[in-house]
């Protein structure tokens, strides 16, 4: 297995990962009544396929099994960008699904490298490749020189014993689409 930078054609790997991260309950939200959980994986793969956005392929890292087939996914970003990489995240919902967007909380603090998603395909998990895609952005952000950021579902024990086994740390709680979860940090 090997970590290398995502390119256009892993799109639908990291919209579909995306998906996975959010979780099937926020997806349906954002389908709405009047599409589904698959129009909201093609938004993310249209907004992976973009430069500009937060879930671009620019900001991601793909793992690769040893004939090169993509088996897991990591997202991650400077804090400080949000706003910015978040717009067409806005835009595009609007476009696509009907929904617009206003008083969402910061996911993150402009302090940290922020650290989206992270998926591994199903047949693949638990061979330690959610580690080395973490490990790998820890990587990338030490050359932002900000700690890394992320938020875990306080429902979620087992992502969480993932981080930990990292070393990321609680350093308190904050809100994302208005579930309050845990922030957590690698100190660096």
């Amino acid at each position: 297995m090997t970590i290398i930078p995502a390119r256009p054609q892993d799109a639908m790997l990291i919209g579909a990962s995306v998906v996975d991260a959010i979780g099937e309950e926020i997806a349906a939200n954002l389908a709405g009544e009047n599409h589904t959980v698959n129009d909201v994986i093609d938004m993310f793969v249209t907004l992976a396929a973009r430069e500009d956005s937060q879930y671009s392929y620019r900001n991601a890292l793909v793992a690769v099994d040893d004939d090169g087939t993509p088996v897991g996914v990591c997202v991650g970003y400077d804090g400080a960008k949000l706003h910015e990489l978040r717009r067409p995240f806005f835009d595009t919902v609007t476009e696509k699904l009907g929904h617009h967007f206003e008083g969402v909380e910061d996911e993150c603090e402009p302090e940290e490298f922020y650290l989206d998603t992270l998926a591994v395909l199903p047949a693949h998990r638990g061979r330690g490749i959610a580690s080395e895609l973490l490990k790998a952005m820890i990587e990338r952000a030490r050359e932002c020189g900000k700690p890394v950021g992320l938020l875990v579902d306080k429902d979620n024990p087992r992502a969480r014993r993932l981080y930990e086994r990292v070393g990321f740390v609680q350093v308190g709680e904050r809100p994302f689409i208005h579930v309050l979860m845990d922030h957590m940090q690698y100190p660096d």
